[in-house]
């Protein structure tokens, strides 16, 4: 089933925000995030020019978000260079979407920003 309205405004609140917030106006030719919703799940993503064939634009997945609305959970996943999603362990899921984005944001065992 997909996202009703009031998902889909919670997630372009707090994963658009975050998305706008990590792509500075000046630089949004060079880099930005983006995000996209396939299905229960938010796929956070960077767009930059390809190295070579600057005029084509790359998209590299940092981060999926997935709903599980029989248990009302949001899950963690990050992309390993196997590139298969894995369970983010430091935070799983939670209830509140706002967790994750910020957990995102922070980074702190490198998983999505490197």
């Amino acid at each position: 089933m997909a996202f009703n309205e009031l998902d889909l405004q919670r997630i372009k609140k707090h994963v658009g925000g975050f998305c706008e917030k990590r792509s500075a106006p000046h630089l949004s030719n060079e880099l930005r995030l983006d995000y996209e919703i396939e299905n229960q799940a938010v796929t956070i993503f960077e767009v930059r020019p390809h190295w070579r064939e600057t005029e084509l634009l790359t998209q590299t997945e940092i981060a999926r978000i997935s709903f599980v609305r029989s248990k009302r959970v949001w899950k963690l996943y990050w992309l390993r260079g196997d590139m298969k999603w894995y369970s983010y362990e430091p935070l799983p899921s939670s209830t509140d979407l706002q967790n994750l984005v910020t957990e995102i944001d922070k980074d702190p065992m490198h998983c999505f920003f490197g």
